[in-house]
């Protein structure tokens, strides 16, 4: 009862805030949501080989976060994001299962079945309580119009009804992200109405093999990103007078590869393998849309009342080259990696690019290549440019720094911390004693705990109680495990997190 009277409490003060703050009109809100983006494929992290001038333009003029974790694969990442909770919270990795539309559209299974397992899929889909409050509804409570394109939801299989709940307004992109691995899908789905692509298919969406050797432009002949872009851009015009919240979780660069034509700083490249010049022209195709998005606003005249954060949900993940030594955990020299000091590391096993940027493992890891993600926040007059935080910081902590922007009460009970003050330049006053990362993957550790005074707890094998100890602050690619020379640091941070995961939400009855 009495969490129940909190809730209505918000919802009113909601109310209330959502009057002054379109008086006052809070800026509009941009977010873009990079997919298997490792924070080593961006300029302004250190990328070398693709070179990434407008999401750096961003960094040059905002705030470059250096200390930012998100999820170990899509579907805890969105979760976490949308809910404001860390992934170790109960319902934090359940999803629905994917694939079921391809079923249908391939002809395995007839139209009557198909909706017959969609009625069950969605019966038992994990519940919504009803007096949960997502990331859009935050939103839309400070008077912004919400809109959603791409891979909706959190994964993996999703419906109108389910989205709409979520909190947008407008949605247009995917339901299913098993279609999601195809770039040339025959149909999108736009606030519940189906729409055709022309020239697209395959009802797999022309997803391509793992080795990425199908000839550039296979699968169809309309690319999915290049229909959110005209959406978005056609979303950003058509509301320049008021408001909104955008949130955009981009395919890009997801693989398996696919690109409708090779960027020309790779076409000819005397050395890189198919595979790595679709990756490479994925990654600029990102960061081009980035830069139309950009120039849009400023078309618009909105540039400087809009923030532009950038984020990507996970660690880096191989689409090309050495992904096969990664699954095979082999070393460049043909040895067997280890998890103390032989781990297996992007810029020492063959990745051209080194996507982790030396840190060690990729996404489902539970070391900084699964969990550590890009993260940059524009802000024109408000940021000082250039700037660069080590603030400890995760995806949930968005819900609460947008409630913070808009000007509304962030919802009670949940886990995350706005970093407004930091991105102000002001004193960050509250701050996380530890950032949660859940992992249900054991191929590189698993769990992990991330403590505010720079140690990282990393779990191996609980039941052996093997757990590894790491100074992030020193230590980023962690090679120096200080489990045994740290043991009462061990086990207070295990405490933590065996706490953590499987925990009660508090912002539920």
């Amino acid at each position: 009862m009495k969490s129940r009277i909190i809730r209505l409490v918000f919802c009113l003060a909601s109310f209330a805030f959502s009057a002054s703050t379109q008086a006052s009109n809070p800026p509009n809100v941009i977010l873009i949501f990079a997919d298997d983006l490792g924070p080593g494929m961006l300029g302004c992290y250190g990328q070398q080989v693709v070179s990434t001038p407008n999401i750096d333009q961003l960094a040059a003029d905002g705030m470059r976060f250096d200390n930012y974790y998100g999820a170990v694969f899509c579907a805890p990442a969105r979760w976490t994001l949308l809910s404001g909770m860390h992934d170790g919270r109960k319902g934090g990795w359940n999803h629905t299962s994917a694939g079921l539309p391809i079923q249908r559209d391939s002809g395995k299974i007839s139209e009557q079945e198909y909706q017959r397992r969609l009625a069950t899929l969605k019966s038992k889909a994990h519940p919504i309580a009803s007096d949960e409050v997502f990331l859009g509804q935050v939103a839309q409570s400070a008077g912004y119009r919400t809109a959603q394109f791409g891979k909706l939801d959190r994964g993996f299989l999703t419906w109108h009804e389910r989205v709409k709940r979520f909190g947008w307004d407008f949605h247009e992109g995917y339901y299913d992200h098993a279609r999601c691995h195809g770039f040339y899908p025959p149909y999108l789905w736009r606030n519940g109405q189906r729409f055709e692509l022309p020239g697209n298919h395959l009802a797999d969406c022309g997803k391509t093999s793992e080795k990425g050797d199908e000839p550039v432009g296979y699968g169809g002949e309309t690319y999915s990103q290049n229909v959110f872009l005209q959406g978005i851009l056609k979303f950003i015009r058509e509301n320049k007078d008021q408001p909104f919240f955008l949130y955009h979780p981009t395919q890009l660069p997801h693989g398996p590869v696919a690109i409708p034509e090779l960027h020309a700083d790779f076409a000819n490249h005397p050395t890189m393998s198919l595979a790595e010049k679709k990756y490479a022209s994925m990654v600029k195709m990102l960061d081009d849309h980035v830069g139309l998005i950009m120039n849009e606003l400023k078309k618009q005249s909105i540039d400087e009342k809009t923030i532009v954060v950038f984020c990507s949900d996970n660690g880096h993940e191989l689409y090309y080259g050495p992904k096969p030594a990664y699954h095979a955990q082999k070393l460049a020299n043909g040895q067997s990696a280890n998890l103390d000091d032989k781990k297996w590391r992007t810029s020492e096993c063959g990745d051209i690019f080194d996507g982790a940027g030396g840190r060690a493992g990729l996404k489902r890891s539970g070391y900084q290549g699964g969990m550590q993600c890009p993260m940059i926040v524009r802000w024109p007059g408000k940021i000082s440019a250039g700037s660069v935080t080590d603030l400890l910081s995760s995806h949930y902590d968005f819900m609460a720094t947008l409630a913070d922007i808009g000007n509304v009460p962030s919802p009670p009970g949940k886990d995350g911390i706005s970093y407004l003050p930091t991105l102000l330049g002001q004193p960050q006053t509250q701050t996380h004693d530890y950032v949660i990362v859940n992992n249900h993957n054991h191929r590189m550790g698993s769990s992990a705990v991330i403590a505010g005074d720079g140690f990282k707890l990393v779990e191996i094998n609980r039941a052996k109680d093997q757990f590894q100890l790491y100074n992030i602050e020193t230590d980023n690619e962690e090679r120096h495990n200080l489990a045994d020379q740290l043991p009462e640091k061990v086990a207070s941070l295990k405490e933590i997190l065996v706490r953590e995961i499987d925990s009660d939400r508090p912002d539920l009855n």
